[in-house]
């Protein structure tokens, strides 16, 4: 079956787009992970790309960061052209682009100001030891945004006390030590329930209005995704197959993305599984 993408609605701003991904292909080895894609963020949006495990979201973000090179196409991000970048380029860069992971990559040992304090190690020279290696300035700072996701009263505990909630209110504030222009977050809420889910997304929405942030977050729930984001991004085995802003779409619409996965692979995998084929 061929996929025949939805045209894109772009909102309309007067910015020039922050991100502009052309014709990215990514291969590892035999296997394409992304094919032609095309993304263009404009300054202020929060986009979501939305889509199965293995279609191509993470490998994205992680385009966007620098931190994987296309086999073929162009990337620019912040006006910089990421390919051919050399590593000091690159480090500078990823100093202005904050990232949130799913497994919210906190240091357990460390007090949960020095998880945030870390997100400032790309503006500081050698290696800091301990919380009081740090500027004042820089400790007046973290604690600003620990009070900002509402995790003051816990600067001084373990993180790895906290629970995946705070743990991840933790990650967003030590992203937010980068004074970032542009927040990526790969499955920010994939390991937490429903409720600690929706109070994270709500954070990193109002912080993003506050801040005036461009957003990039990859999710596969849908409802989540509808509710939260300015346009959703819909990736199947590496191709954008949707991409409009969420007041166009319906539920049913992005649910499609997943059908048509089932549609296409239900029958193969029925047959493999009965020893037919």
């Amino acid at each position: 079956m061929t996929n025949t993408a939805i045209s894109p609605s772009a909102v309309t701003t007067a910015f020039a787009p922050l991100i502009e991904v052309t014709e990215v292909c990514k291969d590892f080895g035999t296997n394409r992970a992304l094919h032609n894609v095309d993304l263009s963020v404009a300054q202020g949006e929060i986009v979501v790309l939305l889509g199965l495990s293995g279609s191509g979201k993470s490998t994205l973000l992680r385009h966007l960061d620098g931190l994987e090179t296309p086999t073929a196409g162009s990337i620019s991000v912040l006006g910089r052209t990421l390919t051919g970048s050399s590593p000091k380029e690159l480090r500078a860069l990823r100093g202005r682009i904050g990232m949130i992971f799913q497994q919210f990559e906190l240091v357990g040992p460390l007090t949960v100001l020095e998880n945030v304090l870390t997100g400032a190690l790309s503006r500081l020279r050698g290696p800091r030891l301990g919380l009081w290696a740090y500027p004042k300035s820089l400790r007046v700072t973290a604690l600003g945004h620990l009070d900002r996701v509402g995790l003051l009263h816990k600067a001084y505990e373990r993180a790895d006390q906290l629970s995946g909630g705070q743990q991840q209110r933790v990650a967003i504030a030590r992203a937010l030590m980068q004074d970032p222009e542009i927040l990526l977050a790969d499955e920010p809420v994939a390991s937490l329930d429903p409720e600690s889910s929706a109070q994270v997304m709500a954070l990193i929405r109002e912080i993003a209005a506050d801040r005036g942030l461009t957003v990039v977050c990859s999710l596969h729930q849908v409802e989540l995704a509808l509710d939260w984001g300015d346009r959703v991004v819909g990736l199947r085995a590496g191709e954008v197959v949707l991409d409009t802003p969420t007041a166009e779409l319906s539920r049913e619409g992005a649910m499609a993305i997943y059908r048509q996965v089932a549609a296409e692979t239900g029958e193969h995998d029925l047959l493999a599984r009965s020893g037919m084929w």
